[in-house]
């Protein structure tokens, strides 16, 4: 509620201000975006004494191992939840047509401009893990179970989308960005399934614009089976290496 506050406030001020700075739609919303995170952030590592160091990886593993051990299996998640939840969110839109606001949104989100781009596959991915990960859930897990902790962040991370559709993804992807976030204490990971997740669906919708979203059963097939395969490869990489490893140095690195 204090980010959507803030975000109002900090939109209200640039759209006051637009006619000296010449702001197009697409930049307004990421500099307000920008701009609320960042007053959020200062408020609450203030009152709560956390540095930007501890916020994204407070890890005894070191930020390489993460970044070169974790992150590859990480991407390879990304192929198959992007086919699924598009898949599903198709399904939805089927069953509860999209309203005249919400297609806007969404084409607009679908864009490939610069400022698009940069908002939704460099800043929404950085600013909001940072937020709902390393502030909200790690808060949850100092007062709730494991399960609790996760699921109420997931649930949190889904409704501040403010629409179902991109609820539905945000429980998902909040629940298994969740559980790689109390499993390493660390946002290295996080933010690139967040970006690589954000920037394969503006590449997925050129490719659906592209196509007429017309695709031969072959080329369906090939894309679910090379997808799930790799899905399979790093969730089993994954497991390997983080279960039963919360907060606990990779086993390469831990001390002898």
């Amino acid at each position: 509620m204090a980010l959507v506050l803030c975000e109002v406030v900090v939109s209200s001020a640039l759209r006051d201000a637009n006619g000296m700075l010449g702001l197009s739609l697409e930049q307004h919303q990421a500099l307000t975006v920008l701009l609320g995170n960042g007053c959020v952030f200062a408020l609450v590592m203030h009152f709560r004494n956390i540095t930007y160091r501890s916020l994204c990886h407070d890890s005894p593993s070191s930020a390489k191992a993460t970044l070169a051990l974790i992150v590859p299996p990480v991407l390879l998640l990304v192929p198959a939840l992007l086919l699924f939840m598009g898949y599903v969110q198709e399904l939805l839109v089927r069953i509860a047509p999209l309203s005249a606001w919400e297609e806007q949104f969404f084409q607009r989100v679908g864009t490939n401009d610069i400022a698009t781009v940069l908002a939704v596959c460099v800043l929404a991915p950085v600013l909001e893990e940072m937020l709902f990960r390393g502030i909200v859930l790690r808060g949850f897990l100092e007062r709730y179970s494991r399960s609790t902790a996760i699921f109420g962040s997931a649930v949190l991370f889904g409704t501040v989308h403010l629409n179902m559709y991109q609820f539905l993804v945000g429980l998902v992807a909040g629940t298994i960005l969740g559980w790689l976030y109390e499993r390493t204490r660390s946002l290295i990971p996080c933010i690139a399934l967040h970006g690589a997740y954000n920037s394969g669906t503006i590449v997925l919708t050129g490719l659906a614009q592209s196509t007429n979203g017309e695709l031969s059963i072959e080329a369906v097939l090939s894309m679910w089976t090379a997808s799930l395969a790799a899905a399979a490869c790093g969730a089993i990489a994954l497991r390997r290496m983080l279960t039963n490893r919360s907060g606990q140095q990779l086993p390469e690195q831990r001390s002898p």
